[in-house]
């Protein structure tokens, strides 16, 4: 076991379970994440591999013999006829109000079984039994009697498949025992994924989708390609989150049924999430439009003349059609809307958009083995912290800009305390960590408001920024706008089309890319080239080998590259396409020669030299003679890729500036097409170390 989940096992015992298991004991149960991590959390709770193994088992049992199958309903059925007292059967039930019998009559989704009584009390104690179905373990016993009215069936207990209860103040003492990085990884293991395949930022926003659960009235939108994992979280992670279907909602399902007085779902939820939400020719109730205005501003909806207050939060998810520099081109990023819905005042009511086509396709590989929380323990701290109220801790020592809205300032504030809560519920972030959250608050607001500015042609150009204590301002930009500023700052109110001037170089710090031209790239260094210094954002696409390098290494015969870490298969790959960009940029018929200096990897040294060895004979049939050195000296840190024409180019992380891609899927752009990677965060410095010398 890794170090890292000793550590989790010793801090959070009974609490954490290996992620993997629920695939090994789901089988074909088509039942909810989150109630299969509460039955392994009975018996699974564990870093003992016997105890896991026959806890493995014993919920195998347990769903073999009590969870309901469609087509093993009537089975069921007669099980417990013929049993004679009562059977526990795992299934999703629901329970709604005969007035004119004035009784609680409960549906079971499975065992296809209706008008059973239900107690007044099981309902005060469990009133979301009204609003859709719940998961639940129920003992049931069957009576037959002579009159047909009576049903035979008796609901003897019924339990929902939630934490019954928890220790506060132990989760947030055992929070102190985390590093920051720790604790993130924690979560995402929690979320059923593998850390190291997301960078700081993807972890972020992960973790933005858990906001709506801890945080009151939160509004969020995500919107990207298929295949992203949008509704997961709230279909799979907490029995506290329903995703209904866009084209199902109707005033009543959602907030009340007028006739009948019976509230929806906003009253019995924390989270509502709306999945395909977007699809530009669905038919949408304007009414429906207006009500959720309504709510989503001021946290009410009315009743015939009685107003009523709800807390769930909003969450819509969707698919896109198009790229994001499309969308930026020829419309806006709310695109896919139907009509109603891409209207200014809805979507000024949304507090963050998330940027689905940031989040990567998940891949087999993305899923983890390693331990989280059973998901019904963090469902369970997660709706905790909705009494918390973390908006104010940035303001001793940043504010906000004076042109930022309130209703701006409303969608940055909740924001920025659901992440605080779900990362420092102990209260104790850094300076520095406060900065961060605050700035990724403020991309996700200004994401809505600059799309809102290409939409509505009355909202006014907002100066998105933040000062420090000593008057310095920090501007914020998004994303998509430091990648494509020609399109990102266009309005096109009223079918008007215009581009404005780019202010990327104003609002925020500016992220330059090499002014390469593909097609032309072997013109004069000197006539071309400058010295330079380039940041790159993480998650930023693009971005390739060829448009960072090629300029300045052609007509270089020699070319020098020190790193340290060319030693396991993705940076021996990372090395033979950068010897790939050589030998697309030289003439056929020149020579070059490639020299590393690096350092000899200690724990499989063979394979290793086996990648160089492979590298070296592939690249000579290309007229490129690869050659490499170790350095002894255990001291070789620094990064960099030197010509013999004078450039010196200085990387950060090397070669190394891709995020993880899926590197064995021939089918997948990534693998094939550089610019379709995200990359990591990096910086590159070009230095001319012949400037004396052309003097």
């Amino acid at each position: 076991m890794r170090e890292f989940d000793k550590k989790i096992n010793e801090i959070f015992p009974g609490l954490v379970v290996r992620k993997d298991l629920v695939k090994a004991v789901k089988g074909n149960a088509v039942v909810p994440t989150y109630v299969l991590e509460y039955l392994l959390g009975q018996y699974c709770a564990t870093d003992n591999e016997e105890t896991i193994a026959s806890g493995i088992e014993m919920v195998k049992k347990i769903l073999k013999d009590h969870y309901v199958h469609r087509n093993e309903a009537g089975l069921i059925r007669s099980i417990i006829k013929e049993k004679g007292h009562k059977h526990k059967v795992i299934d999703k039930v629901s329970v709604e109000l005969n007035d004119k019998d004035d009784v609680y009559e409960a549906t079971f989704s499975n065992l296809g079984v209706k008008k059973v009584l239900v107690d007044s009390n099981t309902i005060k104690a469990h009133p979301k039994l009204l609003t859709g179905g719940v998961w639940c373990i129920a003992d049931m016993e069957y009576e037959h009697f002579e009159d047909k009215k009576v049903t035979p069936w008796t609901l003897v207990s019924l339990k929902p498949i939630q934490l019954s209860q928890f220790n506060y103040e132990n989760y947030l003492s055992a929070r102190k025992k985390f590093t920051t990085d720790e604790w993130i990884d924690l979560i995402i293991q929690s979320m059923g994924f593998k850390p190291e395949m997301f960078g700081k930022r993807n972890k972020l926003l992960q973790l933005t989708r858990l906001i709506p659960y801890c945080e009151r009235n939160y509004n969020l939108i995500e919107l990207g390609p298929k295949g992203t994992g949008k509704s997961h979280i709230y279909s799979e992670f907490s029995p506290h989150g329903i995703l209904v279907s866009g084209g199902e909602v109707s005033v009543p399902k959602l907030f009340v049924n007028n006739s009948s007085g019976k509230i929806g779902l906003v009253g019995y939820w924390n989270v509502v999430a709306f999945d395909e939400f977007a699809g530009r020719t669905k038919k949408v109730d304007k009414a429906l439009v207006d009500i959720m205005k309504n709510y989503m501003a001021n946290k009410s909806f009315s009743r015939g003349i009685e107003t009523l207050g709800a807390e769930a939060s909003m969450v819509f998810v969707g698919n896109t059609a198009n790229t994001v520099p499309y969308m930026l081109k020829h419309s806006d990023l709310f695109e896919e809307l139907p009509d109603k819905y891409h209207d200014s005042a809805f979507l000024d009511r949304l507090h963050f958009y998330l940027p689905g086509w940031e989040i990567d396709i998940i891949r087999a590989e993305m899923f983890s083995d390693g331990y989280g929380f059973v998901v019904d323990y963090i469902a369970e701290i997660l709706r905790h912290l909705r009494n918390d109220d973390f908006s104010n801790r940035y303001e001793a020592y940043f504010t906000l800009s004076k042109d930022i809205s309130t209703r701006d300032r409303d969608g940055i504030n909740k924001t920025f305390s659901g992440l605080m809560k779900i990362l420092y519920p102990h209260d104790n972030a850094t300076v520095e960590e406060i900065e961060e959250v605050l700035k990724f608050a403020m991309e996700g607001r200004k994401r809505v408001k600059d799309q809102l500015m290409r939409i509505d042609s009355t909202y006014a150009q907002t100066q998105f920024y933040y000062e420090d204590k000593g008057g310095k301002k920090y501007w914020i930009t998004t994303l998509e706008e430091d990648e494509y500023p020609n399109y990102y700052h266009k309005t096109i109110a009223d079918g008007d089309i215009s581009e404005t001037e780019s202010a990327s170089s104003t609002l925020g710090e500016k992220i330059d890319k090499p002014n390469v031209d593909n097609n032309d790239t072997k013109k004069s260094a000197h006539e071309e080239l400058k010295e330079q210094h380039l940041a790159f954002k993480e998650n930023q696409k693009g971005v390739t080998y060829h448009s960072l390098f090629a300029p300045y290494i052609t007509g270089a015969k020699k070319i020098i590259i020190t790193d340290p870490y060319i030693r396991i298969f993705f940076q021996a790959k990372n090395l033979m396409e950068f010897v790939e960009m050589v030998i697309s940029n030289k003439a056929v018929e020149d020579a070059v020669s490639i020299h590393l200096i690096t350092i000899q990897d200690d724990k499989s040294p063979e394979n290793q030299l086996g990648f160089f060895e492979q590298i070296q004979l592939s690249a000579q049939t290309a007229g490129v003679t690869f050659t490499w050195e170790f350095d002894t000296t255990q001291t070789l840190h620094a990064r960099s890729i030197v010509t013999d024409t004078g450039w010196k180019i200085s990387l950060d992380r090397g070669l190394d500036i891709f995020q993880q891609y899926a590197m064995n899927d021939a089918f997948s752009l990534a693998n094939k097409l550089q610019e379709y990677r995200s990359c990591k965060a990096f910086e590159v410095t070009y230095i001319h170390l012949n400037k004396k010398a052309d003097k």
